[in-house]
C-alpha cells in the first residue's frame, strides 16, 4: 500500500495499480446460498459507476451526509468507496430524516422514506438484480448504475480531513478511517498482501466495518464477507475457512 494514501479511495486506486487481479471481497449470505467474489478491478469498476452516479445523476457534493441503511453485504462496501470518492459522508444506519439522501435495503424502505432529498434503494438480490418493480419514490440502483461510466474524476478534490463516515454515532475523516485501519489491522490478523480475512461482523460498528472492509483494504489483504453466518453450521465454517485460503476469522 502506498505511504501517501489519506482517504480510503486512495487505498482502493493504490489496489487497483499494485494487482488488479487478486480478489479483494468475495461475498456469502448463508440464508441465500450467495457467493460472489469480486476482484481489485472488477470491485473498483462497481465504485466508478457508483461514483458517477452520486456524483451525476443524484448531484451529491463533498460534506453531503448520506444516510446508508444497508447490511453487511459487497454492495455496501462499493457504496463506501464511493461515498469516499465523492466526498460524502457515509453515515452507516443513520437518520435519514436528517440526511441530504438515502440507499436502503429492501427492509428499511419505510424508514427511508423520511429523507427529503434522493432515495435510492437496493434489492440485495444475487448478482446485483433489480426490484421486480421499482419501489415508489426511490431509484432502483440496479437499473441506474450499469449505465454509468467506468471512469470516474471528482469535481472537486476529496479533503482527507474532512469528515467521511459516522458510524454508531462516532464521526471520522477520511484520513482517521486510514490511520485506524492501518493501525488496527494486525489486531484481526491482517499482516500485509495475501492475509484474506473471514469475517461475520454487521457494518454497524467501526470493528465490523475495520474486519470487513477497511482493514484489508488498508492491508493489501482481502475479506471473506459472510452474512449470516450464524446459519452456517460449524463443519461448514470450517470447510468455508481451507476452501477459500482464510489466514484469520472475525465473528
Amino acid at each position: 500500500m502506498n505511504a501517501t494514501d489519506r482517504t480510503p479511495a486512495d487505498l482502493l486506486r493504490s489496489a487497483l495499480a499494485a494487482d488488479p487481479a487478486r480478489p479483494l471481497v468475495t461475498f456469502y449470505d448463508d440464508a441465500t446460498g450467495e457467493r460472489v467474489e469480486l476482484s481489485v478491478a472488477t470491485f473498483a469498476n462497481w465504485v466508478a459507476k457508483t461514483a458517477n452516479l452520486l456524483q451525476g445523476d443524484l448531484a451529491a457534493e463533498p460534506g453531503d451526509r448520506l444516510a446508508l441503511l444497508l447490511p453487511a453485504h459487497w454492495q455496501t462496501a462499493v457504496w463506501l468507496l464511493a461515498c469516499s470518492s465523492v466526498g460524502v459522508v457515509a453515515d452507516v444506519a443513520g437518520d435519514p430524516g436528517a440526511a441530504d439522501l438515502v440507499v436502503s435495503g429492501p427492509d428499511t424502505l419505510e424508514e427511508a422514506r423520511a429523507c427529503s432529498g434522493e432515495r435510492v434503494a437496493l434489492a440485495l438480490r444475487p448478482l446485483g438484480g433489480r426490484f421486480p418493480q421499482t419501489p415508489a419514490g426511490f431509484a432502483d440502483y440496479a437499473v441506474e448504475v450499469p449505465s454509468q461510466g467506468d471512469r470516474f474524476a471528482p469535481f472537486a478534490p476529496v479533503d482527507p480531513e474532512e469528515p467521511a463516515l459516522i458510524v454508531a454515532g462516532r464521526e471520522f475523516s477520511g484520513a482517521e478511517v486510514v490511520e485506524r485501519a492501518r493501525a488496527e489491522a494486525g489486531d484481526l490478523g491482517l499482516t500485509g498482501p495475501g492475509s484474506r480475512l473471514l469475517s461475520g461482523a454487521g457494518y454497524d460498528t467501526w470493528e465490523g466495518l475495520l474486519a470487513g472492509l477497511y482493514g484489508p483494504l488498508a492491508t493489501g489483504g482481502s475479506v471473506v464477507l459472510c452474512r449470516h453466518l450464524d446459519q452456517l453450521a460449524e463443519d461448514a465454517l470450517a470447510k468455508r475457512v481451507e476452501s477459500e485460503r482464510v489466514t484469520a476469522v472475525s465473528r
